[in-house]
């Protein structure tokens, strides 16, 4: 299988404050949608052809995607001064990964473990954009003779958004306590928690983008009706992750990982909207009058906020018997999550302020909301998978089997909503089989036909959710509840030598394939999360990667990836069918690829990275795209005279986007058509407006650091 990683060497180059998916965007194939050098934000991006809600997210072992969305929480979970390595898997999908929206593509990410010795590590970082970041590591070393280490850290960082109005703010700590029992068992209890805050950037519409370039924003001053202001336009974030990472030899050919989990999100995400005083809706029910407003008419500017809870809990397990050329797995994987969320409505002041101290808005003592949902998941999965390792280890058959079962149950408190309540059982089959066979010690050929399954994202495949301006809702229950499901094969070859090259040749075919989208609700800033149903995909490509060893101190790596994508299926649009069957894929671009160099020579280092991502269409009608566009990146540093201290200090100066290119970097949300249009049976089919991330500006940031 293709298999790329960045190691910690490459990430302690790196500006301190970017996240993991912005660290892997060099590596073949991978495409990262980068808005800012500092983000709270889940983030959008691509792996050949497939976005970040098919795509999985593991660290340490733990998934780590919102559990419903399945939006990427990477800046979340851990700080990069304490990541060992991100690893990108393309084109499959480990079995007993505990994933139920992976389809071809798994991102995992490892934590650094624990000193032997008593230490720590700092670093102090400011640039551009009032950027800084301050964090803090202390090992214990090995506390007595027990076998025990731990390490906890602390980072604060703050920033302002770069375009328009508005901050940013992150507070983080991950800890680490490990303990190795005797005969080469281990345990681990990973901790992380974050709280953040950030004032939310803007996506425009293409003309929106031509028309106003980076200054389409959110509004700096109120003036009243304005939903635009960016004080109103916010989201706050609370993340607590554990998990105890067990591995137990329990005999000389038997191995148990034990690994229960937990992951805990909260809100709220704010933004502006206006409320009918009198004459609006509450789910299908009309109301007279506001609670308070009797007899008055227009409409109120509030404060939308947005409160929701989930808890994302489970326990992955894996027995391993090796005996000779063959390895034998069984595992098993339970979770269950949980997600509330709904709408309060607090009326802004004449001055655009407003308080939770105050009363959110309610009619015929009901609570003003769009939405008030409730989903409860739960996912059973169990399966085996046997390894056998032949001709004097040169050839390798893997050969396995997982059986998936998942249930779904979303509710909608809302009158007249229906349905009031719906769900669906799942049960999905996925064998895989690898091959590979060493030619020599340095090369390599592989091959690999897998399959995977992606459940519907979120609660909008299942329940309704309404504006409160009309009785018809803004987004309905899918007609079709199936899971997508991924069918790929891939045949690569790889060598390691003083040049190391890998390519390979991917296919895969997505069916029910399942688009992740989001738009704004008219007349407000609240962003609503729907699901285009895009039928049936296929796609093939190569990709390859280059890499020398160090030279004079010098290594160069290159990366690229050609793409070709078609839709199989003309679309339902609701009104009719659009002729789609065979335009492109959105958000997949044909060509893409990085160069990288980097120089050590132990006092002086410097990385640089040129990237570049093809056009991208953002309609299933192919008829609105973003033009390619190239970046460049430059780190360079010196580690410092240490004056016979045990203090190891360094300095270091990282440039990113260093042409201040302004550019779209991917698409927020997608669309049908990008104009009205007859439909194959002769019916209208409105135009729908995709919106776009636009990409970072340049950023200059210095870091001072030191080992100790």
């Amino acid at each position: 299988m293709s298999v790329s990683e960045v190691s910690r060497a490459y990430i302690s180059k790196q500006v301190p404050t970017i996240s993991p998916t912005q660290l892997i965007a060099s590596l073949p194939g991978v495409q990262a949608g980068n808005e800012g050098p500092l983000s709270t934000e889940a983030e959008t991006m691509h792996i050949r052809g497939l976005d970040q809600t098919q795509i999985g997210f593991l660290f340490e072992g733990v998934p780590v995607s919102d559990a419903f969305s399945y939006a990427p929480w990477t800046s979340s979970m851990v700080d990069n001064e304490n990541l060992a390595s991100v690893k990108v898997t393309q084109g499959s999908v480990d079995l007993a990964a505990p994933l139920y929206n992976a389809d071809g593509a798994i991102v995992t990410m490892q934590e650094i473990r624990p000193s032997d010795h008593f230490g720590g590590y700092i670093d102090l970082s400011g640039g551009t954009h009032s950027l800084q970041k301050q964090f803090l590591r202390l090992n214990t070393g090995e506390i007595g003779h027990s076998d025990v280490r731990a390490f906890a850290s602390f980072s604060h960082s703050a920033g302002n958004l770069w375009r328009g109005p508005g901050d940013i703010e992150r507070y983080h700590i991950d800890a680490n306590l490990e303990k190795r029992w005797s005969g080469d068992s281990s345990s681990d209890i990973v901790f992380g928690y974050t709280r953040s805050h950030q004032n939310i950037y803007r996506y425009p519409s293409l003309a929106q983008w031509n028309q106003y370039g980076t200054s389409f924003n959110y509004d700096g001053k109120y003036t009243p009706g304005d939903t635009n202001y960016y004080k109103i336009n916010e989201r706050f974030t609370n993340v607590v992750f554990g998990a105890i990472h067990n591995d137990f030899k329990l005999s000389r050919d038997l191995t148990l990982h034990v690994e229960p989990y937990t992951t805990f999100q909260s809100g709220p995400n704010n933004y502006g909207a206006t409320i009918p005083i009198a004459g609006g809706y509450i789910g299908t029910q009309r109301y007279d009058y506001l609670d308070g407003y009797e007899g008055q008419s227009g409409k109120v500017t509030v404060e939308s906020v947005h409160p929701w809870r989930q808890n994302s809990s489970g326990i992955t397990t894996n027995l391993d018997w090796k005996k000779g050329p063959n390895d034998l797995s069984i595992f098993y994987w339970y979770s269950y999550g949980n997600h509330t969320e709904y709408q309060n409505q607090y009326a802004l002041s004449p001055g655009g302020d407003w308080s939770y101290n105050q009363q959110y808005l309610t009619a015929n003592g009901l609570r003003v909301t769009g939405y008030q949902e409730n989903t409860i998941q739960q996912v059973n999965a169990i399966g085996i998978d046997d390894k056998l390792t032949l001709l004097g280890g040169k050839l390798l058959l893997d050969a396995g089997f997982k059986a998936s079962m998942a249930s779904v149950s979303a509710t909608e408190n809302l009158p007249g909503a229906s349905p009031y309540k719906a769900g669906k059982s799942y049960f999905e089959p996925t064998p895989q089989f690898l091959a590979s066979y060493h030619v020599t010690k340095s090369d390599q050929i592989y091959m690999n036909a897998t399959t995977s399954y992606r459940l519907p994202a979120g609660w909008s495949p299942y329940v309704q959710q309404f504006p409160m301006t009309s009785a018809t809702p803004s987004s309905t229950p899918s007609s079709n509840l199936g899971a997508e499901y991924f069918i790929g094969e891939e045949l690569g070859f790889r060598h390691n030598g003083p040049i190391s090259f890998s390519a390979s040749w991917f296919h895969y075919n997505l069916t029910n394939h399942q688009i992740s989208s989001s738009s704004y609700l008219p007349g407000t800033s609240v962003l609503i999360s729907t699901q285009i149903a895009a039928g049936g995909e296929e796609a093939w490509g190569f990709q390859g990667e280059i890499a020398t060893k160090p030279w004079h101190h010098i290594n160069a790596y290159a990366s690229g990836q050609y793409l070709h994508t078609e839709i199989g299926d003309n679309v339902n649009a609701g009104t009719d069918y659009l002729p789609t069957k065979g335009k492109q894929e959105p958000g997949s671009p044909k060509f893409s690829g990085a160069i990288g160099l980097t120089y050590d020579d132990g006092t002086y280092f410097s990385n640089f990275n040129f990237r570049y991502q093809g056009q991208q269409y953002s309609t299933l009608m192919n008829d609105q795209k973003i033009p390619g566009y190239v970046t460049a990146d430059l780190n360079m540093g010196r580690t410092l005279p240490s004056f016979h201290t045990p203090v190891h200090p360094r300095i270091m100066l990282n440039l990113v986007n260093m042409g201040g290119i302004n550019y779209l970097s991917s698409i927020s949300g997608f669309g049908l058509t990008a104009v009205k249009q007859k439909g194959i049976l002769g019916n209208t089919v409105n135009a729908s407006t995709p919106s776009y991330v636009v990409g970072s500006a340049f950023t200059a940031m210095v870091t001072l650091s030191a080992d100790f």
